[in-house]
């Protein structure tokens, strides 16, 4: 610990690659992705910018005005939908926030609150101003803040299972973009299937996670970073 202190800010970070939310093993491949899913939240949003009918993608992959999801998958549909309003969205957030700090995590706890504000922020302000609505006027609907909270949930999940188990880019990069996908696809069926929003709603949604999350962590990195660099070494103050 004392040669780390000692290195400096100059010398590179100095705490273990752990403790860090965005692990540089995987900056090469997430920067990239971020910039392209930025451009494809950007282009859809100038597409669709005040329509309030489908596009003719949205038609093709499913009519978004009905209501595909019946029988039991309903239920299942019903609970994800909970999960992104702001009750369970909230409930999601202090579990996620509790496990971190039970891990000691406390860098990992600012993310999850900080991506997940910043992403739903995020798509909130895009709705405004892109103003894209379904089922008459009012109810905008691009991006999907659904969609985006839960990609930002299993993408930060991801981030921080990497960094925690060592793992390298290949698998790292794997990983993040695997949990990613699937938390889209899924909170994407469902708010589709209850006919909240259109296909491209979904897919703008998990482009904004893809975009916000990783540039949050990386702040929340340089931040704790800065913090730690200006605070004084104990060690140095003890008494002859």
């Amino acid at each position: 610990m004392d040669r780390l202190a000692e290195a400096g800010p100059e010398a590179g970070p100095a705490r273990p690659a752990s403790r860090a939310v965005l692990p540089r093993a995987l900056c090469a491949w997430l920067w990239p992705v971020a910039a392209l899913a930025a451009l494809v939240v950007v282009a859809l949003g100038v597409r669709y910018a005040g329509h309030s009918e489908p596009g003719g993608v949205d038609r093709w992959i499913v009519p978004p005005t009905a209501d595909s999801v019946r029988g039991p998958w309903r239920h299942v549909a019903l609970v994800l939908d909970f999960l992104g309003e702001p009750v369970g969205s909230a409930l999601v957030i202090v579990a996620g926030v509790a496990g971190c700090l039970l891990l000691r995590r406390r860098r990992a706890a600012v993310l999850v609150v900080a991506g997940a504000g910043l992403t739903v922020g995020t798509t909130t302000l895009l709705k405004h101003l892109v103003g894209r609505t379904i089922h008459g006027p009012g109810n905008l609907s691009y991006p999907s803040g659904h969609t985006a909270f839960f990609t930002a949930l299993a993408l930060m999940a991801a981030l921080l299972a990497t960094g925690r188990l060592g793992l390298g880019r290949a698998a790292g990069t794997s990983l993040v973009l695997a949990a990613s996908l699937v938390a889209g696809a899924v909170m994407g069926w469902a708010e589709v299937g209850l006919g909240a929003h259109y296909p491209t709603d979904a897919l703008g949604g998990w482009c904004t996670a893809l975009a916000v999350v990783p540039a949050t962590a990386w702040l929340v990195d340089r931040m704790a970073d800065q913090t730690a660099a200006r605070r004084p070494d104990v060690t140095q103050r003890v008494p002859r």
